[in-house]
């Protein structure tokens, strides 16, 4: 056996090469690129006779490097940073550091320690396909959030009309108004009728004129104001912030769409889709965040301990307590919880679970995290046996009368 450590930055890797005894085989420093992958092979190659022999340790699990690793047969673990860093307190208290180090003692972890890691995923491209537009749809969201957190900070600086007058800055109404208008003095000065037009122009079909009428009396209101110079530096940033969060609205739909059409050709999507609460777009973000390879979740404990439902033990002595787990995939974490509240209304087993940790006195995030958890079990047992989600067979035998 031939183990590598690889240490990787933005530009270049470090690697070491040990034997089965621990003992130095090879180490340099290597740049990123196609050139460099080959020198790799050819390191490796005058070492180990079959790459199934060649047992890798690197930071992270993906990246065109470490596609080509796997893709060369190599035994590939990514390891946790953390896990990593624990790893080096375990063999220096001094606080030393340095890359080639750090490859070194990923040769040796990967040695001696790899029956307590897991090697790197075997999901297919059409998983990877749906992971890559769900985070970048769910990024796009929380990029949308700031803004508007942003242009709220600034409208209560010098134009407390637009909060009243519109609840939602990230609605069409508010982003037309407020493109034609971004400082007081343009908004008092806007008649029915512009404010009609950009409410039309913006995809309103009902009440234009009513609602036209509301937003001029609450922008004409007596209000209190900035200074003028103020007033129209404050302006010129609304007028920038509407118009990414308008584009950032376009692109979420356009990527929304992407989305919908990949994860929809993933042989999975039929029994997300079944159970109840997971749409396409939150079923996606589920399947791309766990993956579809069928050997990575051994039960359905390890499915719930990556998501980070499961409860967290710590026991020492006579000491013992149950926690929730906060070392978890927080994008997993968060389609979970949103997945668990969307079954509320859709599932009367799921109902009749959360409002039996609610009368034994959970929160309701805690009674949302304790469903979150039991449907994540139910998503594994689904897929392991390739059925589409029974609401008798998912609740039956926990709540007698969900049926």
């Amino acid at each position: 056996m031939l183990f590598v450590g690889d240490d990787w930055a933005e530009d270049h890797h470090d690697v070491y090469l040990m034997d089965d005894g621990g003992a130095r085989v090879a180490a340099r420093r290597l740049p990123e690129g196609v050139a460099s992958i080959a020198a790799l092979h050819e390191l490796i190659a005058a070492h180990a006779e079959e790459p199934g022999d060649v047992v890798v340790g690197i930071e992270t699990d993906r990246g065109l490097w470490v596609n080509a690793l796997s893709a060369a047969g190599y035994q590939v673990f990514a390891i946790n940073p953390m896990a990593v860093a624990r790893y080096r307190d375990r063999h220096r208290v001094s606080g030393a550091k340095s890359d080639a180090a750090d490859a070194k003692l990923l040769a040796d972890l990967v040695r001696t320690d790899r029956h307590n890691h897991r090697p790197l995923d075997g999901d297919s491209p059409e998983a990877e396909a749906v992971k890559v537009l769900a985070r970048a749809h769910q990024s796009l969201i929380w990029a949308r959030a700031r803004h508007i957190r942003m242009l709220r900070s600034a409208l209560r600086e010098y134009y407390p009309a637009a909060l009243q007058a519109f609840d939602d800055l990230g609605g069409r109404d508010a982003l037309a108004v407020l493109g034609r208008a971004p400082t007081p003095a343009q908004g008092a000065r806007l008649s029915v009728s512009k404010i009609s037009a950009a409410l039309k122009a913006a995809g309103r079909q009902r009440s234009i004129e009513s609602r036209a009428q509301q937003i001029q009396a609450i922008l004409r209101a007596e209000q209190l104001s900035a200074p003028e110079a103020v007033a129209a530096a404050f302006g010129a940033t609304t007028r920038a912030t509407v118009n990414i969060v308008i584009e950032l609205n376009e692109q979420i739909s356009d990527l929304e769409t992407t989305l919908a059409n990949h994860f929809e050709k993933h042989p999975d999507a039929d029994i997300y889709r079944s159970l109840p609460g997971l749409g396409v777009i939150l079923g996606a973000r589920v399947l791309g965040e766990f993956g579809d390879d069928p050997n990575r979740y051994t039960n359905a404990k390890s499915r719930k301990n990556y998501a980070g439902t499961s409860p967290l033990t710590i026991a020492s002595g006579k000491k013992k307590a149950i926690l929730a787990r906060h070392v978890r995939n927080p994008r997993l974490y968060d389609a979970v919880d949103r997945w668990a509240f969307a079954t509320l209304l859709n599932s009367p087993g799921a109902r009749a679970y959360y409002d039996q940790h609610r009368a034994a006195g959970d929160t309701h995030h805690q009674a949302l995290r304790a469903l979150g958890n039991r449907l994540v079990g139910i998503l594994h047992g689904c897929l392991r046996h390739q059925t589409h989600y029974n609401e008798h067979t998912a609740w039956a035998h926990r709540i007698p009368t969900a049926a």
